[in-house]
């Protein structure tokens, strides 16, 4: 299993690094420019693999709002950020392009990341509108690009959104895995830094007892110790950031603070 191969007997911590805002985003800092979404992007990197977290995850959630087609854009000043960084990074890393399964692979095929993030799966009224990935047209992307190897992680309980498949979300899960071959399911909030809720997490991972299944938002210090005894690893964001804050900075201590409590849970 391509999963377990990139994470090796541990239930793996991926950390975010939260780009700053793209160009021709309505937050983006002209004064600042690219080079200062570098700049950020390298310090936060740098806190991360200080702390020792398993894996990073570049991403756009700084870009609101959110679409589900992203300009190219953003695709294109995304990979010249990570194509800087790549001679810093020294943990398996992936990629995230809110909301759009075809620029994700894209960007992985562009920067080798390792593993996607990405709603592959459903239909959800949401935020940006009606919403409904094409799991077929990314998955058949990623093998035109020649990346078979990519780990594929499939958000089942999209964020700022309501699914409009009423099935219970431990059958949507099973059906997303036997249609659209995911190497790991995730979990999430209703937003970027709202925890899962425990009840669906235990639930998912009963009914796909062999597939890795992963907390996706709002893991926390006081609880990622109970999260892992249940899930296969977790992905967190604002939990290691100054204050706990999304938008903030990493921490360097809150990161190994964070990471020093993964430890003992595994020891």
């Amino acid at each position: 299993m391509k999963f377990k191969s990139l994470f090796p007997g541990i239930k793996p911590v991926i950390a975010m690094v939260h780009l700053n805002p793209m160009p021709g985003t309505p937050l983006y800092d002209a004064d600042a420019g690219v080079e200062g979404i570098y700049e950020a992007a390298l310090k936060d990197l740098e806190a991360l693999q200080a702390a020792d977290v398993d894996a990073v995850m570049f991403g756009n959630e700084n870009d609101r709002p959110y679409e589900l087609q992203v300009n190219v854009a953003t695709t294109s000043a995304m990979a010249f950020v990570i194509g800087r960084l790549r001679e810093r990074i020294s943990k398996p890393f992936g990629v995230n392009v809110l909301w759009d399964p075809d620029a994700t692979v894209a960007l992985a095929a562009a920067t080798g990341a390792s593993f996607v993030r990405e709603i592959f799966t459903g239909t959800y009224a949401s935020d940006m509108g009606p919403w409904t990935p094409n799991a077929g047209r990314a998955m058949r992307e990623a093998r035109r690009l020649d990346r078979k190897d990519l780990v594929i992680l499939n958000n089942v309980s999209a964020e700022f959104a309501h699914s409009l498949d009423t099935r219970p979300l431990p059958d949507r899960a099973r059906s997303a895995v036997f249609s659209s071959i995911p190497d790991a399911v995730l979990v999430s909030g209703a937003i970027t830094g709202e925890a899962a809720e425990m009840n669906d997490l235990e639930a998912v991972k009963k009914t796909l007892p062999e597939t890795p299944v992963l907390a996706n938002t709002g893991v926390k210090h006081a609880t990622v110790a109970d999260i892992l005894k249940i899930a296969d690893g977790c992905i967190v964001g604002s939990s290691l950031k100054v204050d706990g804050h999304t938008w903030n900075a990493v921490d360097p201590a809150r990161a190994r603070d964070f990471m020093d409590i993964v430890k003992a849970t595994r020891a």
